[in-house]
């Protein structure tokens, strides 16, 4: 066996790549070691299928050759050891034997290269040369893969308010080990960016992240996504499925909305986090897993408990480490972080050149309440930047999207929560604005028409008389 690694000019290591050959013919054996040995390979040989499957299940190889025929045994076994320990790794089969059968069922194993007995020296170390050649591209290839997936799958955390960076600190610290993750937080908040956040900078960030919000299926259906079921499990299963945590199997398995699981599924989700075992719905197999739980809910968890509606011992499992995620009105200056990159965002997107927002923009993303936090926020600097015309987002881009679903305005004034009603906000901005806006401009700047306007100021003794352009409009 040769060394693994040498030493380049700069003084950097470099790993050699490592094949495996199984043959039993000592001759081909001391053959193929001659053509290898001068090259940048660490071989090892090998001339029973027990010793090669030793030597599988303890080293990770570049590249499997073998033999067909290894006396009683055959090589494509070994094919499919190799295979079963890394679907990836290529692999030659060497025969004396041409046949069309053994080809085929060397292919399907998954073989990369049929070589037949005698071969050309340099053709076979063209051949080796190839199948590294492609390992390394594929490799190279899932890398960006992988790099491409988390940077445009992956929305960013933002936040430089106290509150936020000590979770991001905790996502920091916790990342990096396999501890089940509760994450608090009203809706909108942004939990499903620190559970994402949590598996990328994780071990497991080349596995996949799988989330479910378990509050949108039917309760009689979360068992089977969840699980899986078998062909004909139930009514409607035409075919077989592995489920969401087979199918988040070496990576995160992400719980949104956890306090919706109902109490049936809340014991056998229980299992298994003790158990890492998991049995398709109507199935017999019971299969193996290894999945980071992250849970997530807006609800008060321990009060779900002391009402009968969440099992105590799954929330004490679950909780092993709790992250709460502020809401946006206790962010301070976050909101001017988090809408100009949402500007920046929307600007791309719409094809504009939106490169910020006026004062008064500014002064009301400090006083809204945010009710629906920074989904909220996102939607309307999203409508703000589809009507905007010009350079920099006004007040009136947005006047009619800030009706909150119960008719309220909520905003701060002097320390105070005052729920102001759409009415009220009207009226006082035109008792703001009454010397430095037109009826028109203002009108425009409420979302609404100018005789809706001008009839508001007649019911409340505001129109300004002999002022032009206050006389009742047409329409």
């Amino acid at each position: 066996m040769k060394s693994n690694s040498s030493q380049s000019p700069e003084g950097a290591t470099q790993r050699h790549p490592k094949i495996l050959v199984v043959d039993d013919d000592d001759g081909i054996r001391a053959g193929i070691e001659l053509v290898l040995e001068d090259g940048p390979y660490n071989v090892t040989y090998t001339a029973r299928i027990t010793d090669a499957r030793q030597a599988i299940a303890n080293d990770a190889f570049d590249l499997v050759i073998t033999d067909l025929r290894l006396g009683s045994d055959s090589g494509l076994d070994v094919i499919k050891m190799a295979k079963d320990a890394d679907g990836s790794v290529p692999v030659i089969l060497m025969t004396s034997f041409s046949s069309m059968e053994s080809a085929i069922a060397a292919l399907r194993l998954g073989a990369s290269e049929y070589i037949i007995k005698p071969f050309n020296n340099d053709e076979f170390l063209h051949a080796c040369n190839r199948a590294l050649d492609e390992r390394k591209l594929r490799q190279e290839n899932a890398v960006l893969r992988r790099t491409l997936r988390k940077t445009r799958g992956r929305k960013q955390l933002i936040g430089e308010h106290p509150k936020m960076l000590r979770v991001k600190d905790m996502i920091r610290r916790v990342a990096t080990s396999d501890a089940n993750v509760l994450i608090r937080g009203d809706s909108g908040t942004g939990k499903e960016l620190v559970a994402q956040a949590l598996h990328y900078d994780s071990a497991r960030s080349d596995g996949p992240i799988v989330a479910i919000n378990c509050g949108a299926i039917p309760a009689e259906l979360v068992e089977s996504e969840l699980f899986g079921h078998s062909k004909g499990a139930y009514t409607g299963a035409f075919g077989a499925s592995e489920g969401l945590i087979r199918e988040a199997n070496n990576g995160t398995l992400f719980l949104d909305e956890i306090g919706e699981l109902p109490l049936a599924m809340q014991v056998k989700f229980l299992r298994v986090l003790e158990d890492q075992q998991v049995r398709a719905v109507g199935g017999r197999e019971i299969y193996r897993v290894n999945v980071r739980i992250i849970a997530a809910t807006n609800k008060d968890l321990k009060d779900a408990i002391s009402r009968g509606e969440f099992r105590e011992d799954l929330y004490y499992r679950l909780n092993v480490i709790d992250i709460h995620v502020p809401p946006l009105r206790e962010r301070g200056r976050d909101v001017n972080l988090l809408a100009t990159h949402f500007i920046e965002q929307n600007s791309a997107k719409f094809g504009k050149r939106i490169s910020g927002m006026d004062q008064e923009f500014s002064d009301f993303l400090h006083t809204y309440e945010w009710p629906g936090n920074v989904r909220e926020l996102e939607n309307l600097i999203e409508r703000a930047a589809i009507f905007a015309d010009g350079e920099t987002l006004a007040y009136s881009d947005l006047a009619d999207g800030l009706i909150s679903p119960g008719g309220f305005i909520p905003v701060r004034e002097s320390g105070e929560d005052i729920p102001l009603s759409v009415e009220g906000y009207i009226q006082r901005m035109i008792l703001r604005f009454e010397d430095t806006m037109s009826e028109v401009e203002l009108a425009k700047m409420l979302g609404i028409g100018r005789k809706a306007l001008w009839m508001r100021r007649r019911r409340w003794g505001l129109l300004r008389q002999g002022r032009r352009g206050d006389e009742e409009p047409d329409a």
